[in-house]
């Protein structure tokens, strides 16, 4: 784990440097355009590190199906039955040991511009953070790229039994597969796999619709699902083999972390053996989980042996149902103490490549609405947080792009321009010229508070004390539209309330002398505070037997900074 805490940059690689301001919906690649690794130059790295990052994650590095046609360089087609989109999705990968072509230059040079990315990346102040999609491949999961002496995924398995502990898939024996992915538009001739292979999400049949995740077989990690479950360790399973010589492929690249895909589709077993092992070598790896079961968060913390984990059911959850007005301010303590000791471990976000954009019809409708959740979400506690590129511009996420409907998401599957970012980048020069106002009003926002993040000792590693309970049902706290808590380390405290609000609040807020005790604060009839967002001073009690007074404004915070 990182000692404080950290401020990871997700970005969609396809389109970050994509500038077509016309893309067609459904468009090929020669039709809308595509970005690629070289479009992160110096200047766009520095200026990734200014809006505060310390990390940032390369989505969608590793080579995966597509339907644009790379024959003429070696790799294999892919049929477009099972195939999602033109462009294809990240999270079926098609070659573990190659970087997807879509993002060259040179496409025979496409492993030497990953490698050179890395290393710009670190020059410019960042580390990385990419994939490892563990639970699921490619249907036609082939590699072209895999070292000497590796055996591809499936080559030795033996395809007569649904389950064998030492196969890397699950097969429907006698069956060929059927369902949606005979409906497929662009296909001249049907797509044929026999045996069927289990589909990727737990799809145990030769039958999967248009709703699963049908351009995916299933990777089997020795769990007899077809068995009642049964586990299969001893001895090791060959996918687990695999997939740890995969992991420690790509860290002796040089990166810094991987965000690990569905991992909780993948037993704890398997996590607490690779990373122990990958950790032995790269002792300051990051592997961060998509989690999204609750009971399931100590099982890979403890025994798999994870860094960080989503906190999509807790906090997220909950900071979109407040910003929605579907439920209370007060209802965000329940987040921390539900999670009893392991807040640390917790990566806090508003949007990313799967939820909807705030700004979108889905979600608040308005950029603006989203930044009190962005600071109880950046704020809360020493775990790290993580922005989706152009979130902090109010990327609405309300495009048509092709196999992306309007959903209030930035695709992944289709070639696209993201707006805000190409208008952002303008061709590179980073100038603001072509943003409105509001827009870099958003941007200084996220950047003054995404570094106060790093830059303050007491949001970095400092103690965490919720103040609710103290200001619940009081006539001069709205505890339905206000949040407010404190942060404290060595001589410096915080104290951050924030406005889920359309009007003005004006807040007495109560601290107990329980908070003075517990985190050892002398009271003082006044003090003379900071708001760390503004720079704006006032003079506040601080004190248990006297109310703060403070006013914050509509969809708005305060971080206010005493000196102890």
């Amino acid at each position: 784990m990182q000692e404080n805490k950290f401020v990871l940059y997700q970005v969609f690689t396809r389109l970050f440097g994509s500038q077509n301001a016309h893309c067609k919906p459904n468009g090929s690649k020669s039709e809308n355009g595509c970005g690629r690794m070289a479009d992160f130059t110096t200047k766009a790295l520095e200026e990734i590190r200014a809006l505060g990052a310390t990390h940032i994650w390369y989505t969608g590095v590793i080579e995966h199906a597509t339907q644009t046609d790379y024959r003429r360089y070696g790799i294999r087609p892919d049929h477009p039955a099972v195939v999602k989109g033109k462009a294809g999705s990240p999270y079926a990968i098609k070659d573990y040991y190659d970087i997807d072509p879509d993002l060259a230059t040179s496409v025979p040079d496409r492993m030497k511009e990953f490698e050179n990315l890395v290393k710009r990346t670190h020059k410019a102040g960042l580390k990385v953070v990419m994939d490892f999609v563990p639970n699921h491949v490619a249907r036609q999961y082939a590699s072209d790229a895999k070292p000497a002496g590796v055996k591809d995924l499936g080559e030795e398995d033996n395809t007569q039994h649904a389950f064998n502990p030492q196969n890397n898939f699950y097969y429907i024996p006698g069956c060929k597969l059927e369902g949606h992915i005979n409906l497929a538009k662009d296909a001249t001739e049907p797509y044929l796999e026999f045996p069927a292979k289990a589909t990727g999400n737990d799809r145990f049949d030769a039958w999967p619709n248009v709703n699963d995740w049908y351009e995916t077989v299933k990777l089997n990690y020795g769990v007899d699902y077809c068995g009642g479950g049964s586990r299969h360790f001893d001895p090791i399973p060959n996918t687990w083999i695999k997939m740890r010589d995969i992991l420690l492929f790509w860290a002796e690249k040089g990166i810094d972390g991987f965000r690990c895909d569905m991992a909780e589709m993948v037993p704890a077993e398997f996590w607490g053996w690779a990373i122990a092992q990958v950790k032995e070598q790269y002792p300051e790896l990051i592997f961060i989980a998509e989690v999204y079961n609750p009971n399931e968060y100590r099982n890979y913390i403890f025994n798999g042996k994870f860094d960080y984990l989503y906190d999509k059911v807790g906090l997220y959850d909950t900071l979109k149902a407040v910003t929605c007005y579907n439920q209370p301010a007060n209802t965000i303590t329940r987040c921390w103490q539900t999670l009893d000791g392991i807040q640390e471990h917790m990566l806090n976000f508003l949007e990313n490549h799967d939820e909807q954009r705030i700004a979108s019809d889905f979600f608040a409708g308005n950029a603006e609405k989203g930044r009190p959740a962005m600071i109880v979400s950046a704020c809360m506690n020493v775990n790290p947080v993580m922005i989706y590129f152009g979130q902090e511009f109010g990327e609405l996420g309300m495009d048509e792009e092709g196999f992306s409907g309007r959903d209030g998401r930035t695709t992944i599957f289709d070639y696209w321009t993201i707006d805000t970012i190409r208008r952002w980048r303008n061709g590179g020069k980073f100038d603001g010229q072509l943003l409105t106002e509001r827009e870099k009003n958003l941007q200084t926002f996220y950047r003054t508070l995404l570094n106060l993040c790093t830059s303050e000792k007491a949001l970095a590693k400092g103690q965490l004390f919720d103040l609710m309970y103290a200001n619940q049902g009081c006539y001069t706290f709205n505890d339905h539209r206000l949040y407010t808590f404190l942060r404290k380390q060595d001589k410096e405290l915080i104290l951050i309330v924030v406005n889920f609000g359309e009007e003005t609040a004006h807040a007495a807020i109560h601290i107990p002398q329980h908070a003075f005790d517990f985190l050892g604060i002398s009271p003082k009839e006044t003090v003379k505070a900071t708001d760390l967002l503004t720079g704006k001073k006032e003079t506040v009690a601080l004190s248990p037997g006297q109310a703060v007074n403070t006013t914050v404004e509509p969809f708005s915070g305060k971080l206010l900074k005493i000196k102890l």
